[in-house]
């Protein structure tokens, strides 16, 4: 099957999931009241009923905010195994999904509403990056990738540590509940305002992702050798580096910590098209909304309470990453 056809299979795909995930849920749609819904509201004529309210400020925003997370933590996934030359790396490498959950457990444990929280979130995820790529220049190792991934495990188990202090510390009746069910990840506060907040921040993001993947296929030789090719390496790096973790840390900061979507994905866009950056990224935008769209419904429709977002993924990611490997070794 040509790359092409396996493409137009995704976005096809894409669409059923799509059509599936805002039509599915407590308050179910047809594809007629669907469609009656969309036309009030492009006429103007929105009569406001319970429908229209479920619709258009839950179910809506869900959809959209799975597009642009699932996308978004997918192409970071990507990027960051070609930056690092390893296919085991996921978006948190650098640790700034354990940055945000510091400051979003601080945010939670000194009492601020949940839209400091989120600014807690996205800043520490930033700022921890930004102390990882600080010690790791300072650290001037023979080696800048193995330094950058040795820091970032390091101040990464730090931020656990920060964590788990302020969880034994927190009320265990009004603030642990929320502590545990951030960490665990789920789309179901999330608004239309926190989109609208979110989504400039992730398109930066993904600009130059998009727009220079094909450098990423250089950046994945060795150093010496991208040198030879003209590239300069260090600012194209650090390039890269800003744009996943912008994308990661405003997704997190208002999802919370979704994990296996940034280092899954990227080896099924590698299946789909191969390893050629110039196709994969794009691919995995595409895969990883497709993936959490489907994970977010099940979570909101399999049981009778909406499950965290980030048990499913670890139990749909870790045995297909495990199917992953012994058909690569097999290969």
């Amino acid at each position: 099957m040509s790359q092409s056809v396996r493409i137009t299979l995704l976005f096809a795909l894409f669409s059923i999931v799509a059509l599936i995930a805002i039509t599915s849920g407590k308050y179910s749609l047809t594809t007629s009241e669907l469609w009656t819904l969309v036309s009030n509201k492009l006429t103007g004529n929105v009569e406001y009923n319970r429908t229209e309210t479920v619709f258009w400020q839950i179910r809506f925003p869900r959809v959209l905010a799975a597009i642009l997370i699932g996308g978004g933590l997918a192409i970071a996934g990507a990027a960051y195994q070609g930056m690092f030359r390893n296919p085991l790396v996921s978006p948190d490498i650098l640790g700034v999904s354990s940055g945000a959950g510091v400051g979003a457990v601080l945010g939670i444990f000194l009492g601020h509403s949940m839209l400091s929280i989120q600014l807690f979130a996205f800043a520490g995820g930033l700022a921890t990056v930004a102390l990882v790529y600080f010690i790791a220049r300072l650290a001037k190792q023979h080696d800048p990738v193995l330094s950058l991934v040795l820091v970032g495990i390091a101040i990464s188990a730090l931020c656990g540590s920060a964590i788990s202090l302020m969880k034994i510390l927190a009320d265990p009746y009004t603030q642990l509940p929320s502590i545990t069910f951030w960490l665990l990840g789920g789309l179901s506060t999330i608004t239309a305002s926190d989109l609208i907040s979110v989504a400039p921040l992730m398109l930066v993001g993904f600009i130059p992702l998009i727009l220079l993947r094909w450098r990423m296929n250089i950046l994945s030789l060795s150093d010496e050798e991208a040198r030879a090719l003209g590239l300069n390496v260090e600012v194209t790096r650090l390039v890269f580096i800003l744009s996943a973790t912008l994308i990661t840390a405003s997704a997190v900061s208002i999802a919370g910590i979704i994990g296996w979507l940034g280092l899954i994905v990227p080896h099924i866009a590698r299946l789909l098209v191969g390893a050629n950056f110039s196709q994969q990224l794009p691919v995995s935008l595409l895969v990883g909304a497709i993936m959490l769209l489907i994970t977010d419904t099940l979570a909101r429709t399999i049981a009778n309470i909406e499950l965290p977002l980030g048990i499913l993924t670890s139990a749909i990611g870790a045995p297909f990453f495990l199917m992953l490997l012994l058909r690569t070794r097999k290969g």
